[in-house]
């Protein structure tokens, strides 16, 4: 399925809201000049929307205005690549332990806290790097003394946006 794609914006940032929206593979229809900025009006496949909405208002400070309506179903003309950095996914089912997740957090951005019930393919963090990479994160070890000591580990609580997170 293909939408219809109207945006305004502030002049100053018509170059990133072209851009971006050259990324996505859209096609213009039609751009112009008004008091409060610039009109857009794209044709996009609906895949290649999902997410732009938040970054636009990221990229425009919060100063887009984006709407979409559905338009035709075509056959899509060209893939979009999309360039993220790799998932950490598990490779174990299980309880996320501390331990684990401290050596994950040196590599990646953790998703799940400790104690957390984890599933095998689950994705639990972000990778530093390009590449996926498997983890068991409910490896553990017998802590003594000092180390047993429990101590706080920060995790990414993830939000709707994480739907625009691609597994390619």
């Amino acid at each position: 399925p293909f939408e219809k794609l109207y945006l305004e914006v502030p002049e100053k940032f018509s170059g990133v809201v072209i851009n971006a929206l050259g990324q996505r593979k859209a096609q213009m229809v039609n751009m112009q000049t008004a008091k409060s900025g610039v009109r857009f009006e794209y044709k996009i496949s609906t895949k290649n929307l999902i997410g732009l909405r938040g970054e636009l208002l990221t990229k425009t400070s919060g100063m887009s205005v984006v709407n979409s309506v559905f338009w035709d179903f075509e056959p899509e003309k060209e893939a979009v690549v999309w360039q993220r950095n790799g998932a950490i996914v598990s490779n174990e089912p299980g309880k996320a332990l501390a331990y684990a997740i401290a050596h994950l957090q040196v590599r990646a951005t953790s998703f799940v806290g400790p104690g957390e019930e984890v599933y095998k393919g689950m994705i639990i963090g972000l990778n530093n790097r390009q590449g996926d990479m498997n983890f068991n994160i409910c490896k553990g070890k017998q802590l003594t003394g000092s180390d047993a000591a429990p101590f706080a580990l920060a995790q990414k609580r993830l939000k709707l946006q994480a739907l625009t997170f691609r597994i390619l």
